[in-house]
């Protein structure tokens, strides 16, 4: 049986992941939603201007009353900058699973910032939620996001074919990883 706990406060050395609060608008928009280059591998399309980034954070921030809302703010606490983002995409009590992504503004890239994210929220979910699996996917155009998922001790499953249209308007192939709460992986 799982304990959703939602979104809790998680923090380590140079992390702390947050809810967001309306008032992040301007600096998500400036740090990473603004800028094709982050979001050229996603399923959403970078953001215009900072009213949108606004739109979509008045859709999330009410869902923060909800135990099974899982959607963090990464602040970067030796700038105290807020970075990025990572939240459960989907996921599925029954079986005891969540599927994860994230994305961070380009001058956090390469730096082991989303690798430590990652593992904060893998051990959150094993052991605080009681998941039993933790699975993330990306477009085999980005190995980098593939690299993340390694370093924080996630599992190559297999490659589905022509599995989503990114950005550049492919049906792109995605990587699945995954992990599971006794870390076998078998």
């Amino acid at each position: 049986m799982l304990q959703h706990l939602g979104s809790a406060i998680l923090q380590s050395g140079n992390l702390t992941l947050r809810p967001f609060v309306t008032d992040d608008a301007e600096e998500m928009f400036r740090n990473w939603a603004h800028d094709p280059e982050v979001t050229r591998y996603l399923t959403w399309q970078a953001h215009p201007d900072s009213g949108e980034t606004r739109r979509i954070l008045d859709l999330w921030v009410p869902r923060y009353i909800e135990a099974d809302f899982y959607n963090w703010g990464i602040v970067y606490e030796p700038e105290a900058a807020l970075i990025g983002s990572i939240s459960f995409a989907d996921s599925a009590d029954k079986s005891g699973r969540a599927e994860v992504g994230y994305c961070i503004g380009q001058p956090w890239w390469g730096k082991g910032i989303m690798t430590e994210a990652l593992k904060m929220v893998i051990s959150f979910a094993f052991a605080q939620v009681g998941l039993q699996r933790i699975q993330a996917i990306h477009n085999v155009k980005n190995p980098a996001s593939g690299r993340v998922m390694q370093k924080a001790g996630m599992q190559l499953e297999g490659i589905m074919r022509r599995y989503m249209l990114d950005n550049e308007g492919d049906y792109a192939d995605h990587a699945l990883y995954a992990i599971l709460s006794d870390h076998t992986n078998t």
